[in-house]
């Protein structure tokens, strides 16, 4: 198992930025990626951005593209997601997601933590 806590969601007005948190623990040797998703009211869960755990090639959704940057520590076994110039578009509650190695989808989410951003 691998467990996944994220932190650093808020309230900020268009334009600021937030730089979210989320700690793995547990079986994290078994990871091979990890993701951000994000889930506004009403709609679905959508991809933001994903970042390998050993080599750290990174892919980015377009609406966030130039945006928002994943990075990782693997000493202390956290993703963290950098955004800036926050767009109200943006206001979601935000996942962080762990992939298994061999694994097609990602099998571990956090609890999420809301983003919002005011115009």
């Amino acid at each position: 198992q691998v467990q996944l806590v994220e932190s650093g969601g808020g309230l900020v007005q268009a334009g600021d930025s937030l730089r979210l948190s989320c700690v793995l623990s547990g079986r994290i040797f078994s990871v091979d990626t990890m993701g951000w998703f994000r889930q506004a009211p009403g709609k679905e869960r959508d991809f933001v951005a994903s970042i390998s755990w050993s080599g750290g090639s990174t892919y980015y959704a377009d609406s966030v593209k130039g945006r928002f940057t994943i990075s990782r520590d693997n000493a202390k076994n956290t993703v963290y997601l950098q955004m800036n110039s926050l767009k109200p578009e943006d206001t979601a509650v935000y996942y962080c997601a762990a992939r298994r190695v061999g694994s097609l989808g990602y099998g571990y989410w956090g609890q999420g933590t809301q983003v919002t951003v005011s115009s």
